[in-house]
């Protein structure tokens, strides 16, 4: 925090009386005893504090971001499943895709293709695609652009996968446009 947000603190000063009023109140135990409880809810009460303070770096931790670092250069950072997700926006609208080598193109599944704009009930799928899951039909269309920081692609080839997705997949043909795909520790480093 920079600043300090009064109405905030007023609140948590508030929120501390009430919870230390009505402890006084409920624990009528020997001195010792109410000092010990008391300790324990203070932490307690710091602890969360501290976790709201922290959160921006606790959530980098838990969930990197990627790094967009000059005009030409992407930085991804693996996540704690093991994948690499690169937030794009498609057709002005941002999308999580798992970078996948597997996946010869961009795959959108159905719900983010209709957040794209695309309208997905009147696509003819008549291309398919053999997966981990089995064989699914693909109906291919064309995403008006696909930016990454100052990375920017139009009229770029995808299909939407007809059957059920869990995500999306970036895949190959886009990852051809870079010049250098490397994977170096822990991150995914494409770069024009």
């Amino acid at each position: 925090m920079d600043t300090i947000d009064l109405p905030s603190l007023v609140y948590l000063v508030i929120l501390g009386a009430a919870v230390g009023l009505w402890f006084l109140a409920q624990n009528r135990a020997p001195r010792g005893r109410l000092l010990q409880h008391a300790a324990v809810w203070g932490l307690i009460f710091v602890g969360a504090i501290a976790a709201v303070g922290l959160w921006g770096d606790i959530r980098q931790t838990v969930q990197p971001r990627q790094s967009v670092l000059g005009e030409t250069r992407i930085e991804i950072p693996r996540a704690p499943d093991g994948h690499y997700y690169l937030t794009a926006e498609v057709n002005g609208v941002a999308l999580r895709l798992v970078v996948d080598t597997g996946a010869s193109q961009i795959v959108l599944s159905q719900q983010d293709a209709r957040r794209a704009g695309i309208d997905t009930a009147s696509l003819l799928y008549t291309g398919r695609a053999v997966t981990a899951n089995g064989t699914v039909r693909t109906a291919p269309v064309r995403l008006d652009r696909v930016e990454v920081g100052p990375i920017r692609d139009t009229n770029v080839r995808a299909v939407v996968n007809g059957g059920e997705m869990a995500g999306s997949l970036l895949g190959m043909a886009y990852l051809q446009r870079f010049s250098r795909v490397e994977i170096t520790g822990a991150r995914l480093v494409l770069e024009r």
